[in-house]
């Protein structure tokens, strides 16, 4: 079979785009867990966790279309996910916020690590990754800081 610079392209989008949805999910499950807390709980995790988060978000999002656009392929819009039941305490949207960048660094790992990234990926992407790894590098032990307080 045919090594086809477009579509090894592609799959590099579609493992940045997985890493999105779940940074995605991680926002939307830190703001709920945002709406939860006294306020000097909740202006920690805007500072330690949502910052950092919703900068790489930004940063992912931004990486993706220019990728996209340099290479003449399909980018696509991303929307916040669903922080789950609004029964769930802020401890609890915390942690399903980590889980989520734990999956989204796999994802970005992934993408990283496959054979057509040196040989597809460009500079500028691989800035991108670098600087969205790094941002979400802080958050689990800022997270791990924030809910040893909480309900003291």
């Amino acid at each position: 079979m045919a090594y086809n610079s477009s579509d090894a392209r592609g799959e590099l989008l579609e493992g940045l785009a997985e890493a999105i949805d779940e940074i995605g999910f991680a926002l939307a499950s830190l703001g709920a867990a945002y709406e939860q807390l006294d306020e000097a709980s909740a202006d920690r995790l805007e500072e330690e966790l949502f910052g950092p988060v919703q900068t790489a978000y930004g940063r992912a999002k931004r990486t993706h279309t220019e990728f996209a656009d340099r290479h003449r392929l399909e980018s696509r819009q991303f929307e916040l996910g669903s922080p789950g039941a609004p029964s769930v305490r802020a401890k609890g949207h915390i942690d399903s916020a980590v889980d989520a960048i734990g999956a989204a660094d796999g994802a970005l790992a992934t993408v990283q690590d496959s054979p057509a990234f040196p040989e597809v990926g460009d500079v500028e992407l691989r800035a991108g990754l670098s600087g969205v790894r790094e941002l979400l590098g802080v958050v689990r032990g800022n997270a791990r800081e924030l809910t040893r307080g909480l309900g003291r």
